[in-house]
């Protein structure tokens, strides 16, 4: 007995440590939970992408495995010069018609899916740029257990029962390839703290789940805005943003800083799984457009250990049939080790 309290007190000692600590959490320096819905807007309605959920942990810089090493060293679409993170991600979307009241298949609307993932992410940052590449693998159909997690939030809080999901695009496994590459510009000196960026960026995936090709840019303004880059994380399809920030610089005992941002994204698409429907066989589908396009804006809040966002998302009409675009929001919480 007296050996085993003499090797916890050890332990605890050395994890007591700040040098310990923060060995100890080189694998995740950050952490981000992310979570995309219809109803956290004016008016919001549970219909199309109707809920995403994604958390990941982001190593600090230089931190990263010998095979991470190698990737950032012969991938050509990361800069080996820059700071090196690795990421590790699990994540969730669902996707319904408008009304999830009906149990009969609805052939002229948006196919009930559900996506399951896991995400293994390299990112590399210099001063001006943002290089990220991810690779997921999953199962799209009922083993993304969407229809499960669906009904039984709607349960908790007495929401209506969705009927529709005998009716989800069948089970087939997602895998999927995303790069994105984010260039910094300030537009303003720093006044008081105050600052302007802009921060133009390229993209694309490739797989069974997206293959798209995308372009566009996001606007900051506030303070802090050299803490993290072009703005918050946000689940692909989208903007890209940053899953990481940094407490450097001014910081009061807690605060660090704020800013708004506003963005613009327009997606060739060649293939969307959810409204395509399965790559081999029939099932549920509608005619996607080519073109869809989103428009985003929100705020930022910089603690010295947190990040707190929300941002609101407008996207352009994704198929023929659908009468008008879809508006969503995002909540994140991002904190440092």
């Amino acid at each position: 007995m007296r050996r085993a309290l003499a090797v916890i007190a050890a332990v605890s000692a050395v994890l007591a440590s700040p040098s310990a600590r923060a060995e100890s959490w080189d694998f995740c320096e950050s952490f981000s939970l992310l979570v995309e819905n219809d109803v956290f807007v004016p008016a919001g309605n549970d219909r199309h992408y109707t809920n995403g959920v994604h958390a990941s942990c982001l190593s600090a810089p230089d931190r990263i495995p010998a095979w991470g090493d190698w990737l950032a060293r012969n991938l050509p679409v990361i800069d080996y010069g820059g700071k090196k993170r690795i990421g590790y991600a699990v994540g969730q979307n669902m996707y319904t018609p408008e009304d999830i009241g009906i149990a009969a298949p609805q052939p002229d609307d948006r196919p009930w899916a559900g996506w399951l993932y896991g995400e293994v992410s390299i990112v590399s940052e210099t001063d001006r740029r943002l290089d990220s590449a991810a690779l997921s693998v999953g199962v799209v159909g009922p083993w993304s257990g969407a229809e499960w997690a669906q009904k039984r939030w709607h349960e908790l809080i007495h929401a209506s029962d969705p009927k529709g999901w005998d009716n989800q695009i069948d089970n087939e496994p997602a895998i999927n390839l995303t790069v994105d590459r984010q260039w910094r510009y300030y537009a303003l000196p720093d006044i008081a703290g105050l600052n302007a960026d802009f921060t133009p960026h390229l993209g694309g995936a490739l797989g069974n789940v997206f293959t798209y090709a995308a372009a566009g840019v996001t606007v900051r303004f506030g303070t802090g805005l050299d803490k993290d880059f072009g703005g918050p994380p946000r689940i692909r399809p989208s903007l890209p943003g940053a899953a990481h920030f940094e407490a450097k610089g001014t910081c009061s005992a807690y605060f660090c800083g704020w800013y708004g941002f506003a963005g613009v994204e327009g997606r060739g698409v060649l293939r969307n799984i959810f409204l395509d429907g399965n790559t081999f066989g029939g099932g549920p589908r509608v005619d996607k457009k080519p073109l869809v396009g989103d428009l985003q804006a929100g705020a930022a809040l910089l603690f010295q250990r947190f990040r707190l966002t929300y941002t609101i998302v407008f996207r352009t009409r994704e198929f023929e049939e659908q009468d008008d675009g879809d508006i969503f929001g995002a909540f994140s919480v991002t904190t440092r080790f």
